[in-house]
C-alpha cells in the first residue's frame, strides 16, 4: 500500500464525497458525527483495556477501524470548511514545541 499524505487524503474525501448530490453534512452535523465515532472508538478502548467485556451479541470491531472512521470524519470536516489539515498540523505542533519544550522529562539519547 501507498503512503497517502494528509493532501493526498484530503483530496480522496473530496472527490469522494463530490460525486454526491448533498455533499458534506453542516458544521453542527459534522461535530455530531465526530462525537459519535469518538465514543465508538471509546467503547472498543473499553472493551479492549477496561472492565466491561464485549456481549456475546456484540460485533468486534478493530481499534484500527473505528480510528479510520475518526479521520474520515475529521478530513470530511475540514473539506467543508476549507482547513488544510497540513498547516492545521503545523500550527499545532508549533504550539506543542513551544508551549511544552520544558513541560516533559526528555529522554536521555541512550534510552
Amino acid at each position: 500500500m501507498d503512503t497517502k499524505t494528509m493532501e493526498d487524503m484530503q483530496k480522496e474525501v473530496e472527490r469522494h464525497i463530490g460525486q454526491y448530490k448533498e455533499g458534506y453534512f453542516s458544521p453542527l452535523a459534522m461535530m455530531a458525527r465526530l462525537s459519535e465515532e469518538t465514543g465508538e472508538l471509546a467503547r472498543e478502548i473499553n472493551h479492549y483495556y477496561g472492565e466491561k467485556p464485549k456481549k456475546d451479541t456484540e460485533t468486534e470491531k478493530s481499534l484500527e477501524q473505528e480510528m479510520g472512521d475518526i479521520l474520515f470524519v475529521l478530513i470530511c470536516f475540514a473539506n467543508s470548511l476549507h482547513i488544510d489539515l497540513d498547516e492545521a498540523f503545523d500550527l499545532v505542533m508549533n504550539k506543542f514545541r513551544t508551549r511544552d519544550a520544558d513541560r516533559w522529562t526528555k529522554k536521555d539519547e541512550k534510552d
